[in-house]
């Protein structure tokens, strides 16, 4: 199973995809959990990538695809995979399209975790504010003003995303906002109709 979880910050995204590495025994591809370790590892593209990040600039869609397509080749990845804030732009989602396609591979499902933006934004603050009141430090992008800068740049970016999915019938928008639980029996409904499919 090879999915795709779309949504603004704060959608739960990072809930739901834990849960489903549990569920589905497929692993979780944050980006940039695996930059740092390509770096790490000294991997040919990781040492480009290394270049890039000490010159400060931002790594080039080539060099992300090209560790994804590295890390999709490990073990732990050929039942399936989950990529969370992946792809941001549509040039990223023509990118990896081409990548599964050179391999033979093509994604299962695009879940997007749908959000009204204002209730987010409270969300948020709630969140913030049970932190600081267990005396536990604030998560540093649980401020409201950074928040709303994230949430446009994704709104800015990643919203071009859902579209191109959606044209290749793969998106399946699931409602964000409701609780955990319910969030996570919509995501799994999705899962069993794609698997049946």
């Amino acid at each position: 199973m090879r999915l795709i979880l779309l949504g603004p910050p704060g959608a739960g995204k990072g809930t739901q995809a834990q849960r489903l590495v549990k569920t589905l025994n497929i692993p979780q591809l944050s980006t940039g959990d695996m930059l740092r370790a390509a770096v790490a590892a000294g991997t040919p593209i990781g040492l480009k990538a290394k270049a890039v990040m000490e010159s400060g600039a931002l790594v080039s869609d080539d060099i992300v695809v090209g560790i994804i397509n590295d890390r999709i080749d490990e073990p732990d990845a050929k039942r399936g995979f989950i990529l969370d804030g992946f792809p941001r732009t549509l040039a990223q989602a023509r990118a990896l399209e081409a990548m599964l396609a050179a391999k033979g591979l093509k994604l299962d499902a695009a879940i997007e975790l749908t959000v009204d933006a204002p209730k987010l934004v409270e969300r948020i603050v709630q969140r913030a504010a049970e932190a600081k009141a267990a005396g536990m430090p604030a998560r540093k992008d649980d401020d409201p003003e950074v928040f709303k800068s994230r949430l446009g740049a994704y709104e800015r970016d990643t919203a071009a995303v859902t579209p191109f999915y959606r044209e290749r019938g793969l998106l399946h928008e699931v409602d964000g906002m409701a609780p955990i639980g319910d969030v996570a029996k919509a995501i799994d409904a999705v899962v069993s109709e794609v698997a049946a499919a």
